[in-house]
């Protein structure tokens, strides 16, 4: 017998078209993994911790070092106060970190709310959670918020807001009005936020992440969830973290314990290392990866996507409507790996009703030479005759 949450959501559209990446030998811009990007410092940390153990058990909060590693970073790039001891928790990753705040404060019969386009765990977990994902959408082109549509979302049964920012996949940075907007819904409806702001440090062109978590009169509502995966380029370590007032915490821990219970602590050290790393290290990662989007959305751009403003992430969203008349981003991606030998992925994947097939969205987080060979292999595909022809 099977698992009827599980059993409905398939297997994930990144291992999907991963998969076929490798089968047709493409050049894979689907799956959010950088390239070239982590820091040897960090690297070197973990072989030195390695060596030098403990290699049993840490604490299960996560290893002291870390948590005020992660406390000290708040106040130096958010100017926020945080209680080591009582309001930051190491997890397996910021999936599981999710997976705890969704399991330790939802009930059965909840609803949260999920702002699509929504990476595709979210809807699992919550349901998995004996919880209801509550779906309000953003459309392309402009992505804008809608307010009317976000409150008439919210009935008496809402317990939570998932906020991720910057977004995946579109790149959006929830601007200050944006947030005071959510922040009063919070209050007059009380409900908690989970913030999915595992980008916070992948902010382009002098532009600044903001956090609901910054916000006085709802800092105790708000759970924020980061990664250094992300800051560092190291996304097979999966080392998140959770930052949220105490009484949060605590139930959220409680999940935490029966889940993972612990995260490797070599890894933690390293991450720890690494979380106190100059300022240069944190500028010199935005400069590379504005570099990487700049190569990769004007080449996009001349081969005939239609690409907006790429703010933050790892990824390009590209209209694909000249090459796509059908309308079908699922397939026109199975199509461009066949045909061009170059793997994006689907914005309907993004979306409950999978009925926003627009868009699909490329990773720019790679080597140059991966970029160039996909850029020019796409130039190749768009020059052929009849190149919208199915395959």
């Amino acid at each position: 017998m099977g698992n009827v949450v599980f059993d409905s959501c398939g297997t994930s559209i990144f291992e999907e078209m991963s998969r076929l990446a490798m089968q047709a030998d493409a050049v894979n811009l689907g799956q959010g993994f950088p390239e070239g990007l982590e820091p040897p410092e960090v690297v070197e940390a973990a072989m030195r911790a390695l060596r030098d153990g403990p290699h049993q058990y840490p604490p299960m909060l996560g290893l002291p070092a870390l948590r005020q590693a992660v406390a000290e970073s708040a106040r130096r790039f958010l100017g926020l106060d945080v209680d080591w001891e009582r309001e930051v928790l190491v997890t397996s990753g910021a999936t599981e970190a999710l997976a705890d705040a969704f399991f330790g404060l939802l009930n059965a019969g909840d609803e949260v709310i999920l702002i699509e386009p929504a990476y595709d765990s979210y809807p699992v977990i919550v349901r998995r959670a004996g919880a209801v994902p509550v779906p309000v959408r953003l459309r392309p082109p402009r992505w804008d918020l809608p307010r009317d549509a976000l409150e008439a979302a919210i009935t008496a049964r809402t317990r939570a807001i998932v906020i991720n920012t910057p977004m995946n996949p579109i790149g959006k940075i929830f601007c200050d009005d944006d947030l005071r907007f959510i922040a009063g819904l919070m209050l007059k409806h009380d409900l908690v936020a989970i913030a999915d702001e595992v980008y916070e440090h992948l902010v382009f062109d002098g532009r600044r992440h903001k956090t609901l978590f910054a916000a006085p009169e709802v800092r105790d509502r708000v759970v924020r969830i980061g990664s250094a995966g992300k800051t560092f380029s190291v996304t097979g370590w999966k080392v998140g973290y959770v930052m949220a007032d105490a009484k949060l915490i605590a139930p959220i821990a409680r999940a935490h314990q029966f889940v993972t219970f612990t995260t490797p602590p070599a890894l933690q050290s390293a991450v720890a290392f690494g979380l106190r790393l100059p300022d240069s290290y944190y500028d010199g990662l935005r400069a590379a990866l504005e570099t990487r989007r700049d190569f990769l959305v004007a080449g996009l751009r001349n081969v005939g996507f239609d690409v907006g403003d790429v703010g933050a992430t790892y990824f390009a969203v590209a209209g694909a409507s000249r090459f796509d008349p059908a309308n079908d981003d699922a397939e026109f991606c199975r199509r461009l790996t066949r045909e061009a030998g170059v793997t994006a992925v689907p914005i309907s994947a993004f979306f409950g009703a999978r009925d926003v097939r627009s868009h699909i969205r490329f990773c720019f987080a790679k080597k140059r030479e991966t970029l160039e060979a996909a850029l020019a292999r796409l130039e190749r595909w768009s020059e052929r005759p009849e190149p919208r022809a199915a395959s």
